[in-house]
C-alpha cells in the first residue's frame, strides 16, 4: 500500500513540468524587475552567455551551467557540486525555475536579490574562486562582451553590477509553466492522470505537503528545521537567531523530479526518498520545526 502511495505522490510531482505555450501559471505579470520593466532580450541573451561562459571560473573549468544543468533540472545530479579548485561545496545545487518571484536566495536566504546572488558562487573560493576585477579584465578582452555590454548598459560597459543584472536577467526568465497541473488547474480535467489527482489530493491533505509547498511555484519562500541530520546551521548562521538553526528555504518543486537528488545536503536520492523521510517525521529532532509530525500513511 505504501508503494500505491508514493507511486500518486510522485506522479502528481512528474506533473509539475514545463511545456511551450503559457498559459499563465504562475502569473508573469506579478514579477518584480529592479528596473520596473521585463529585460530586453539582448540583456537575457547576453546573460546566458556568461551562464555558460567557463571564463567566469578562475580556470576556465567551469561555467553556472555545470552546477545548474539544464538536462539536470537546473541542478547537477550529485550530493555536494565540485568546484573549479577540486572543493567540495557543502550543500546541494538547488534548481533555478521560477526564481522571478523570490526574494531570498541560496538555501539559507543571504542573498536578498537575483542580481547579488549571482556573483556569490564566481568569488566563493569553493566554487568558481574568481576575483570580479580579474573577470572584468578577462571579459573585456572578447570583443562580444565589448560590443554587448556597451550596447545594453552604454558607457558604465562591463562592470560586476552590469555583470550581475546581465546573470539576472537570464536567470529570471527559467520559468517553467503550463504543465499539466496548471492545465487541470485552469479546468482542463482530463490533463493529468488519475494517480496524479490522487497524488494532488494526499498532497494537500493528509500528507500535508501543501503546508510549506503551497502556491504557483509550490514553495513558501520561508526556513523551516525539517529534521535533516546535519552539522550546516542554515539560516541560523546568517541570522545569527538560534531558533533558526538548521532551517532551510522551502524549494519550489517545478519540475522536481530531474533534479534528484533532495534536500540541502543532497541526502534524499529520490522523491520516494523524501516522502519516505517526511513519513517518518525527519531523522532529526532537535529544534525541529513545529509542522514536520509523523504522517502515518499507510
Amino acid at each position: 500500500m505504501l508503494k500505491i502511495i508514493l507511486t500518486a505522490v510522485l506522479v502528481f510531482y512528474c506533473v509539475m513540468a514545463w511545456s511551450v505555450e503559457p498559459i499563465g501559471t504562475p502569473d508573469r505579470g506579478k514579477i518584480k524587475y529592479p528596473s520596473g520593466a521585463a529585460p530586453s532580450l539582448a540583456e537575457v541573451n547576453l546573460g546566458k552567455m556568461l551562464f555558460f561562459d567557463p571564463r567566469i571560473s578562475v580556470n576556465q573549468t567551469q561555467s553556472c551551467a555545470t552546477c545548474h544543468n539544464p538536462d539536470l533540472g537546473l541542478s547537477d545530479a550529485i550530493k555536494h557540486s565540485l568546484g573549479a579548485m577540486g572543493k567540495r561545496v557543502n550543500r546541494h545545487a538547488p534548481h533555478l525555475y521560477n526564481l522571478a518571484w523570490s526574494n531570498q536566495f541560496f538555501w539559507d536566504g543571504r542573498a536578498a536579490s537575483l542580481e547579488e546572488q549571482a556573483l556569490d558562487p564566481i568569488v566563493e573560493n569553493s566554487e568558481m574562486n574568481m576575483p570580479l576585477p580579474e573577470l572584468i579584465t578577462r571579459l573585456k578582452a572578447v570583443p562580444y562582451y565589448q560590443k554587448a555590454f556597451e550596447q545594453i548598459y552604454g558607457s558604465t560597459a562591463i562592470s560586476a553590477l552590469n555583470i550581475s543584472r546581465a546573470n539576472a536577467a537570464f536567470e529570471r526568465s527559467l520559468i517553467s509553466d503550463n504543465s499539466p497541473f496548471d492545465q487541470y488547474i485552469a479546468g482542463n480535467k482530463t490533463a493529468m492522470s488519475p494517480a496524479a489527482i490522487r497524488g494532488m489530493e494526499l498532497f494537500e491533505g493528509k500528507a500535508n505537503c501543501i503546508e510549506c509547498h503551497d502556491g504557483p511555484n509550490f514553495t513558501d519562500n520561508i526556513f523551516h528545521n525539517i529534521g535533516v541530520k546535519s552539522d550546516d546551521l542554515g539560516r541560523g548562521a546568517i541570522t545569527n537567531d538560534r531558533t533558526q538553526n538548521k532551517a532551510f528555504k522551502t524549494p519550489g518543486l517545478r519540475n522536481i523530479t530531474l533534479s534528484a537528488p533532495y534536500m540541502h545536503d543532497g541526502s534524499e536520492p529520490s522523491i520516494q526518498a523524501v516522502i519516505r523521510f517526511y513519513n517518518q517525521g525527519g531523522t532529526d529532532t532537535e529544534g525541529l520545526d513545529n509542522l514536520i509530525e509523523k504522517l502515518n500513511l499507510s
